[in-house]
């Protein structure tokens, strides 16, 4: 039985290896990207992840622009939208159609849902 694989998406050195230990530890199969441009490049082989965790403020790609086009092309893939820099109120990503959202950096493991 092969592992499950997770694609970690962030430009934060630190978030990235922290994650990545955590879910290797867990079991899974990890990659790394920089930023959505890097992960785009790595959805051209044929083992596609089976979860993406995205930040959403990161250079030269956005995370929501990378969002967009992964549910173009690849929508059958869960993904898990995370960043420090979105919290509450208006900046709230929520309002941009992600449905769930995993603020970074936060004491609070609670995951926010829309209209939950």
């Amino acid at each position: 039985m092969s592992k499950s694989r997770i694609l970690i998406v962030d430009d934060d050195e630190s978030v990235q290896r922290t994650r990545a230990l955590i879910l290797t530890a867990a079991g899974y199969e990890v990659s790394l990207a920089r930023n959505g441009f890097d992960a785009l490049l790595q959805l051209k082989t044929p083992d596609i992840p089976n979860l993406i965790v995205s930040d959403l403020n990161m250079p030269e790609m956005s995370g929501f622009e990378f969002l967009s086009v992964l549910r173009r092309r690849f929508p059958q893939i869960p993904v898990i939208a995370s960043s420090g820099a979105y919290v509450s109120g208006d900046t709230n990503p929520r309002r941009h159609h992600r449905r769930r959202f995993l603020p970074k950096g936060f004491k609070s493991s609670r995951i926010s849902q829309d209209g939950r």
